[in-house]
């Protein structure tokens, strides 16, 4: 039996090794929104590269006509398993109650364990082109009760709804309320939380950890992007947001996952060059 087994076992570490993306070792996750241009050209590819940096976790940004960059649900699941990555989350702009159970559905057979409301969704998101700002309708009521039935839906297919924040919902409306004490205080945790965007909440001049401490294990998975002297995007390590100290209350947070992005990249970095630096940043920081 001996003769048999060893020789198979060293056969599969060394095929492991050979196997392009495939690492013992790798941690972390990213989303491809920070490659979405790459993913347009040539999405294959672009994973191998996600691999090769040795990226665990996958989050997905783009959905059209039932198919995850342009291959179904299930063979974008076997592209990422290949590479020996997994689907972890999935930005779901597009959402709305009329096609929620269709996009549910893909994104469980994709394999995703979370379903991710980016924005405010049904035309509650407003974008100024102008002067490139984000913000929101004042209407909270309503995006509550939007959220509170996909989460419903979600966690009836078994999944977990997650809300991405931006830094306009931590900016009192006109009516008063801030809209993601609004969200935290109305929604309830068995059927929705949050995917907190560590770069937009130091953007708005929140604290992390202050609200950790007030809604404590609402926070299951964090973007993780730094922040230059100017107040741009920059790959994680190399700014001003002090992650090590937001770290140490991790379980107080709720967190089970974190995300790497970077929305733009300046000074002629690549996305890619981006990536690599944060990944390489990460231990050193302490996420494992």
């Amino acid at each position: 039996m001996k003769k048999i087994l060893i020789p198979c076992m060293l056969v599969t570490i060394l095929l492991c090794i050979a196997l392009p993306g495939f690492s013992q070792d790798k941690f972390g996750g990213m989303t491809l929104y920070t490659l979405r241009n790459e993913m347009g050209t040539d999405p294959i590819e672009t994973l191998k590269k996600v691999a090769d940096i040795g990226y665990k976790y996958v989050e997905a940004v783009d959905y059209k006509d039932g198919k995850f960059y342009n291959m179904s649900p299930k063979a974008f699941k076997k592209q990422l398993n290949d590479l020996g990555m997994v689907p972890l989350s999935v930005h779901m702009g597009s959402v709305t109650l009329d096609n929620a159970d269709k996009l549910i559905a893909d994104v469980k057979a994709a394999g995703f364990k979370y379903f991710v409301a980016p924005v405010p969704p049904m035309g509650l998101f407003k974008y100024d082109q102008s002067t490139q700002s984000l913000s929101m309708s004042d209407n909270v009521d309503s995006l509550v009760n939007i959220l509170r039935v996909i989460g419903e839906k979600s966690k009836a297919a078994g999944l977990e709804f997650l809300y991405h924040n931006h830094a306009f919902e931590f900016e009192e409306n006109a009516n008063g309320i801030v809209p993601i004490d609004y969200m935290l205080e109305k929604l309830d945790s068995s059927t929705m939380n949050f995917q907190m965007d560590l770069y937009w909440v130091k953007k708005a001049g929140a604290d992390p950890v202050a609200y950790f401490e007030k809604y404590p294990g609402r926070f299951k998975i964090w973007h993780v992007k730094d922040m230059d002297e100017q107040g741009r995007f920059a790959p994680v390590g190399t700014g001003t947001i002090d992650f090590e100290s937001i770290l140490e209350h991790k379980e107080l947070a709720g967190m089970e996952y974190y995300i790497v992005e970077q929305d733009q990249t300046y000074d002629g970095l690549a996305p890619i060059e981006a990536i690599k630096i944060s990944h390489e940043a990460l231990e050193d920081i302490g996420f494992n």
